[in-house]
């Protein structure tokens, strides 16, 4: 770690940047964070941000959002966890409040295919490059190595992503002591997969309150693996079927805003309650499904430097870190295949690429010159 020290209000202001740019989902923020607090700032080697990556990984909630709050615990310990997670979530719950404003008065969500088609050539780019820095680190040997392509291949396969992550620490902690004398039996680390219990079951509920919004949000926040996907299926079973507060046609709406918006992808949370309860609704849903990611954090941030000192632990972290970039990995083919259709948008992905890694243009930059680039073909 970097032992420069590092103020609340440089912490505050990188995360609340990146909270206004951070365009492209939870692999296009992992990226950019690399990018900013690894290769520029120096603030964690590549070591300790592939094991805070890891830990991300073994908790539920939204992953960009957790490891932002255990690099600000990582620098500046518990108030450091506090304003990195609230800066890096604030402005994409004032722009996605905006955005169930508007959708209130004009019955729609804001037209953005220009800004996606420009940003996400560019998100391609900033998540190869971060996978190409860190891959050397994680994968640093033979045995790593395959086990990452095994990754990569179960995700082809479909096998879901938690039986992948925890199934390659398994087979590492295998792998390392078949190679080598057992170590003395030590306790493995299971305090960092300690769940909050989730909140009570709801009622089917006439009338929307804010404890009850509240309550659902903070359920999902507490329970919720994976990606926007699976928020969808969690946010239907909840808001569409068992209460009735939402139409299906309004969810789709919520989860398009939640993905053309920058920073975490769970302040559709933020949409949803401001079209259910206006500001005082956006304000309690956020704070139900992003509250589960600080107590999360707090419980597990302050173990994570010390799994490294146990032989087993220590080799879980590797296979559960290779894992994580090779589920990057995939997230970045499925993205590539689906957004570089034509030749301005494989040309804006080629000249992100040659910015970040021949100029060492910020990923921020980038995002923005992309949103340009999108509108000019848009425009012409």
């Amino acid at each position: 770690m970097g032992t420069a020290p590092t103020s609340l209000g440089e912490l505050g202001w990188l995360f609340l940047r990146l909270g206004t740019t951070a365009f492209g989902g939870p692999a296009a923020h992992i990226a950019m964070m690399q990018d900013e607090v690894v290769a520029r700032r120096r603030w964690l080697s590549e070591q300790e941000f592939l094991d805070l990556l890891g830990a991300t990984n073994l908790i539920p909630g939204p992953n960009s959002t957790e490891l932002a709050i255990h690099i600000g615990y990582a620098r500046r310990r518990w108030s450091g966890l506090l304003i990195a997670g609230v800066a890096f979530i604030v402005p994409a719950m004032l722009i996605t409040a905006a955005c169930g404003w508007a959708y209130l008065r004009y019955g729609s969500v804001p037209t953005a295919r220009w800004l996606l088609y420009g940003v996400q050539p560019v998100v391609v780019a900033v998540v190869l490059q971060a996978i190409w820095g860190l891959a050397p680190k994680a994968a640093r040997d033979w045995k790593l190595r395959a086990l990452g392509i095994g990754a990569v291949l179960l995700c082809a396969l479909g096998v879901h992503e938690l039986a992948v992550l925890f199934g390659a620490g398994a087979i590492a902690v295998l792998a390392a002591r078949a190679w080598r004398q057992p170590a003395p039996s030590q306790p493995t680390a299971a305090p960092l997969l300690a769940l909050l219990p989730p909140a009570a079951a709801l009622g089917n509920a006439a009338a929307v309150t804010l404890p009850a919004l509240f309550g659902v949000f903070l359920k999902i926040g507490s329970v919720l693996f994976g990606s926007g996907y699976v928020l969808l299926a969690f946010l239907r079973s909840d808001l569409v079927e068992r209460l009735g507060w939402l139409s299906d046609a309004q969810l789709i709406d919520a989860v398009a805003v939640g993905q053309i918006t920058p920073g975490p992808v769970f302040t559709t949370a933020t949409f949803i309650g401001y079209i259910l309860a206006g500001p005082s609704g956006a304000l309690t849903a956020t704070l139900g499904i992003f509250l589960p990611a600080f107590v999360f954090v707090a419980l597990s941030g302050p173990l994570v430097p010390r799994l490294r000192e146990s032989p087993i632990a220590a080799a879980f972290l590797d296979g559960l870190n290779v894992a994580s970039l090779a589920l990057m990995f995939w997230v970045t083919l499925l993205l590539g295949r689906a957004v570089l259709i034509d030749l301005p948008a494989i040309a804006i992905c080629a000249a992100s690429a040659i910015a970040l890694i021949r100029y060492k243009l910020g990923s921020s930059w980038l995002m923005l010159g992309g949103a340009a680039a999108g509108w000019l073909v848009h425009a012409l």
